[in-house]
């Protein structure tokens, strides 16, 4: 059945500020005129511009990025003594600053991954080697071509796909097919053996060589073929994302990969323009998580058709964020209420 307009005010405002409906908002409601088309979408534009829309960013960033995350993330004081409590701050307020200024500016959704630029304070900037800024104030900053790969080259979330001592090329692959490519790989069976530290000779294994030994066993094959090319392309950034050269155990890092589509790549450039060649998967993947969010309820299968009509719609507008965000809250979806029979 369709939403009362007060109940649609309150679904609004819960989507866009995480709160309960401004006199603005309501007086739509007591004149009746909320549920036209026109001032619906009047009243999300004006609610996306304002401040309080910052709830969306950290709201939905936190769920869907697992942003959140990288307050419960502990790397090990030894192997990285550059971790503090002012990066792990630092961290979650350059990607919350990177997303807010996309949805602010209304810029693509795929600028979250094409984006050249990034925020950054001095802590936040030592720590990526860039020179010449000073102080805690966040400030733009845009890198030469082919130096960064929006999302991709946050610290926020390589810290959150790694381990404590070290990265893991699986938690990465696993989290981009998740959420970036709308494609989870099945959970693993049970027993999975785990990796092999030395070959036969009793000799050290790179990360690399000890994944392809893994992938061997066909039980594991099947979701690794997928995980470990994409999580290699990330292996560059270290556990707490600064850039390397070499591998923990001091070997040069390897970040090409193949797909199981022969698809190749290499670093986190190359896995970004992979991502870019396939911009529908991509943007039906943050729009299904986006919509998710928006009603507080995962998507089931007869949501399919309203995620790749938003979409489709969303391609002559650039797949703008407004776009986006329009095309959910004006879908019956957002506008109308299941019955449980």
């Amino acid at each position: 059945y369709a939403l009362r307009d007060v109940e649609l005010a309150s679904r609004l405002s819960f989507f866009l500020w995480s709160s309960m409906p401004d006199d603005e908002l309501m007086s739509t409601v007591e004149n009746g005129t909320l549920g036209t088309p026109e001032v619906l979408e009047q009243q999300v534009r004006r609610m996306l511009a304002d401040p309080r829309s910052r709830s969306l960013v950290d709201n939905f960033a936190g769920q869907w990025l697992h942003l959140r995350n990288i307050q419960g993330a502990y790397p090990d004081p030894i192997a990285f003594p550059d971790f503090d409590e002012n990066l792990r701050e630092a961290y979650q307020m350059e990607t919350e600053l990177f997303i807010e200024s996309l949805i602010r500016d209304d810029k693509s959704l795929l600028e979250l991954l094409s984006a050249d630029y990034t925020f950054v304070n001095e802590r936040l900037a030592r720590h990526y080697g860039i020179p010449n800024i000073y102080g805690n104030r966040f400030r733009k900053v845009t890198f030469a071509p082919g130096e960064h790969a929006g999302l991709l080259s946050h610290g926020s979330l390589m810290t959150v796909t790694s381990y404590p001592n070290r990265t893991s090329p699986v938690l990465r692959g696993k989290w981009v097919l998740e959420n970036l490519l709308g494609a989870p790989p099945p959970e693993p069976p049970p027993n999975v053996p785990t990796l092999e530290e030395k070959n036969e000779e009793g000799e050290p294994l790179s990360m690399r060589q000890a994944m392809v030994q893994h992938r061997e066993n066909p039980a594991c094959a099947v979701c690794h073929t997928a995980m470990d090319p994409i999580g290699f392309s990330l292996e560059n950034f270290d556990a707490i994302g600064a850039w390397r050269e070499l591998s923990e155990d001091g070997t040069p890092i390897d970040a090409s990969g193949t797909l199981p589509d022969g698809g190749t790549f290499t670093g986190p450039t190359g896995l970004r323009d992979l991502l870019l060649d396939r911009p529908d998967d991509f943007v039906g993947t943050v729009t299904e998580k986006l919509m998710g969010y928006a009603l507080g309820r995962g998507l089931e299968y007869y949501d399919a058709p309203t995620v790749r009509k938003i979409v489709r719609e969303a391609a002559s507008d650039d797949y703008r964020w407004s776009s986006i965000i329009l095309g959910i809250v004006q879908s019956s979806a957002f506008q109308m209420r299941r019955t449980d029979s």
